[in-house]
């Protein structure tokens, strides 16, 4: 079962529905807030699937071409990692028939979508966790989970302890999915959405059902209804276990994201940050590193522009080596207009309409680099090597080669103007070769088997 073809070439958006847009007010919980209200742990905002199909231009013109979506089934959260129940469609988000609306909308235009799919756990309002409340030892779905005392308390402050949740959580009951009858109900409902038309799952804590049987027979399961649907992995490691033919497509490559943001706080030297990003590509086979999802944020972490303290130069160098890496970028909605926000709840901010609170030079520069990656396939297919390194000046270069055209990517993660020497050689550019800037109007001249280069504080250049 081969690693889908399009993740290559995919651009990513993460959307957090509760957030994003609002597209039908009558589907609003009574608790909903007003758009843009500080985020708390338990309120609503009213996104929806409306909203996204409404907004769907947006996204066009950004430029992306495949979606992540953050839960989206019956739930009590605005999360929706509390799944209550994994056959319809939340309905403060809408209906089935919203969500093919947009399937329709999307396969349209030609952006994927994928789901996130919590079968770790699932909420206290699931069916059958109700009926062990109800039942006790006598309800016939005790062996779906891990229970070890009666009566079992779910509700009560404190950590459970009559079964076993999700970092103990009582909201949030473990399946016990030794159990056939609890496999065949997930294998079931991953078959469902993929059959329906999603382009894959994001699985939401896969580690801890630490299980290579499970795994293998989820794959399975999966490509046998879509050959191409895209299996990924919250893995927040890098782990080889975790992918290949009898686990996943790839990982969501936060790595690559640590790497690249403490290079800009300068908590790693330009050597530090190479031997990081460099061994990730060495860790897996070149299959699953093209297919690795690469997040410089997300609803679990602190905002980009807030975790590089309102630095936007810093955020575009971040964004410049992201859409030069190996393996699919991804936008986590908003970041490319620079909302702030610190860790959960507060990085799950509502997407600010009135463009007016735009940091829209940010957004145009994302969207340049996204134009620029969907028309060159060196940057999307290409090898992968370094041609310089300055571990005094916080400089670093590489390469990205098909056949016989490169792109040079070179990092300034300095405060101080930088020239240096690149050398091309290897490259096949030769003396008088002139080359331009991707990303501007400057040309240069190859002498000397080397590329004399200007590159400004907390800057990159594309070359090519």
């Amino acid at each position: 079962m081969t690693v889908p073809y399009w993740v290559q070439d995919a651009i990513f958006y993460q959307i957090f529905p509760d957030r994003f847009a609002n597209g039908e007010k009558y589907n609003d919980p009574v608790n909903v807030q007003e758009w843009g209200a500080k985020p708390t742990i338990w309120d609503f905002q009213g996104g929806d699937l409306r909203g996204v199909i409404q907004r769907f231009d947006y996204l066009l013109d950004l430029g992306i071409n495949a979606i992540y979506f953050n839960p989206i089934f019956q739930a009590t959260s605005n999360h929706r990692y509390n799944i209550s129940d994994y056959w319809c469609i939340d309905q403060k988000l809408g209906d089935i028939e919203d969500f093919q609306a947009l399937l329709e909308v999307a396969h349209s235009n030609n952006v994927r979508v994928i789901i996130d799919g919590v079968f770790n756990h699932c909420g206290r309002g699931f069916f059958a966790f109700n009926d062990v409340l109800e039942n006790h030892e006598h309800s016939p779905y005790i062996d779906w989970f891990h229970v070890n005392g009666y009566p079992v308390d779910a509700y009560s402050p404190g950590d459970a302890k009559d079964f076993e949740g999700w970092w103990k959580y009582k909201s949030l009951p473990k399946f016990n999915t030794n159990n056939p009858h609890v496999r065949q109900y997930i294998f079931d409902v991953a078959r469902y959405w993929i059959e329906l038309g999603a382009d894959g799952w994001r699985l939401d804590v896969p580690n801890e059902i630490d299980d290579d049987a499970f795994w293998a027979e989820f794959r399975h399961v999966v490509k046998s209804a879509n050959r191409d649907a895209y299996i990924l992995g919250e893995i927040w490691d890098g782990d080889p276990r975790w992918v290949g033919d009898k686990h996943f497509d790839g990982l969501m490559n936060y790595p690559m994201r640590d790497a690249i943001l403490d290079f800009l706080r300068e908590r790693i030297t330009a050597g530090g940050f190479a031997e990081k990003v460099e061994n990730l590509l060495e860790a897996y086979s070149r299959k699953n590193v093209y297919a690795m999802y690469l997040p410089l944020g997300s609803h679990d972490t602190r905002r980009l522009m807030t975790k590089l303290d309102g630095n936007i130069e810093k955020v575009k160098l971040a964004f410049l080596f992201q859409f030069a890496y190996p393996g699919a970028p991804a936008v986590y909605y908003g970041d490319e207009i620079g909302i702030e926000g610190e860790k959960d709840p507060d990085c799950r901010r509502a997407f600010p309409w009135e463009k007016s609170q735009w940091k829209t030079g940010l957004r145009d520069f994302v969207q340049q680099l996204i134009s620029i990656r969907k028309r060159r396939s060196v940057l999307r297919r290409g090898d992968y090597e370094r041609i310089f390194l300055d571990e005094r000046r916080n400089c670093y270069a590489f390469a990205r080669t098909l056949g016989t055209e490169s792109v040079v990517v070179a990092i300034n993660a300095g405060a101080s103007r930088r020239h240096v020497r690149l050398p091309v050689e290897k490259l096949g550019w030769k003396d008088g070769r002139i080359v331009e800037s991707l990303l501007g109007r400057e040309e240069f001249i190859v002498s000397g088997n080397e590329l004399v280069i200007t590159i400004q504080p907390w800057s990159g250049l594309w070359i090519g």
